[in-house]
């Protein structure tokens, strides 16, 4: 079994963190929120056994990767170039991309933007789809009114960090549990009973204790607590204040097709929505999609909760590629 390393390399102006394991054709994961390079602590070692380079960075604002203090430094183009600045400094010229909640947006657009580099795209959990119409967060403001959704109780600075820091092994219990396929719940976007507007995040969260699911262990929770006490929480929620000026900043590639090889996973209690309406836009803007997979029971942390399975997804797309 390959040994995950880790170190710091430069990268788009970044001290960057990365952990990494094997040797041959490169394979870049980004994480998500609020995760670090630890969630793909299953994957680095399967796909390195199977004959590949995988590398896993803490993106910018999260871990030992730097966090600049500008909310607009924190735009999809930013993060782009971090992976971009990723690959030249292994001296590599390409790669494929595999992105997981927030790290499927930066692996879309890695492959939309700098198809040059990225030769594949694999993305867990959140499906591509056209640019809309109009800014995100006014399509948001529309949908939930007064009621609570948690991308737009971020957008203002400082709420959610006091919130999230208070008790950071408790914020990670709740959140890596309360999206987990152990919650049986409704979509996100018709939740039962929500909360208004002027509620906080973490209140109406279960709290597992002690009684933390299969794939989740204390010694799990403790790593992500240590990362979010060393480097907070605001770079990751500076993503989510990116939003409308990452909307605003792509029309440059309003109608663009991602043409390499793509495919998606999800679970089928995931909190991210994924419908046949989905699907089929996604393949409107993505239409070399080799599959879309679908696994019964499982929640948001795709990689984490379902590790086999996504190990033999990813393999065999690789392998296809080869």
């Amino acid at each position: 079994m390959s040994e995950i390393t880790e170190r710091d390399i430069q990268s788009n102006g970044l001290n960057m963190h990365i952990a990494e394991a094997g040797e041959g054709p490169l394979v870049v994961l980004c994480h998500g929120f609020p995760e670090s390079w630890y969630s793909w602590r299953h994957q680095l070692r399967a796909l390195s056994d199977a004959g590949y380079h995988v590398v896993a960075p803490d993106q910018r604002g999260y871990g030992g990767t730097d966090a600049p203090e500008a909310i607009d430094a924190y735009t999809v183009f930013h993060l782009v170039g971090d992976i971009v600045g990723l690959i030249s400094a292994l001296d590599e010229k390409e790669a494929v991309v595999v992105g997981h909640d927030w790290g499927s947006p930066v692996a879309w657009n890695c492959a939309l933007l700098r198809p040059d580099v990225f030769r594949a795209v694999a993305s867990l959990s959140v499906p591509m789809g056209p640019r809309g119409s109009a800014p995100p967060l006014v399509n948001m403001k529309q949908l939930f009114g007064d009621r609570f959704f948690y991308q737009l109780y971020f957008q203002t600075p400082g709420v959610a960090e006091h919130e999230l820091q208070n008790d950071i092994p408790k914020t990670m219990r709740k959140m890596l549990y309360g999206a987990s396929g152990a919650v049986n719940r409704t979509s996100m976007l018709e939740p039962r009973d929500p909360p208004p507007d002027s509620a906080f995040m973490l209140e109406r969260m279960p709290d597992p204790g002690d009684d933390l699911p299969a794939w989740l262990t204390q010694e799990d929770i403790d790593f992500y607590a240590s990362q979010f006490t060393k480097a907070g929480f605001r770079g990751g929620l500076n993503w989510y204040r990116n939003i409308d000026r990452n909307w605003e900043l792509s029309g440059c590639v309003q109608g663009r097709q991602i043409e390499q090889p793509a495919f998606f996973m999800t679970g089928s209690r995931d909190v991210v929505p994924y419908t046949d309406y989905a699907l089929e836009a996604m393949k409107t803007v993505v239409p070399n999609l080799v599959d879309a997979v679908v696994l019964p029971d499982i929640g948001h942390w795709t990689q984490q909760e379902a590790p086999e399975a996504v190990n033999e997804g990813l393999i065999g797309f690789l392998n296809g590629l080869d």
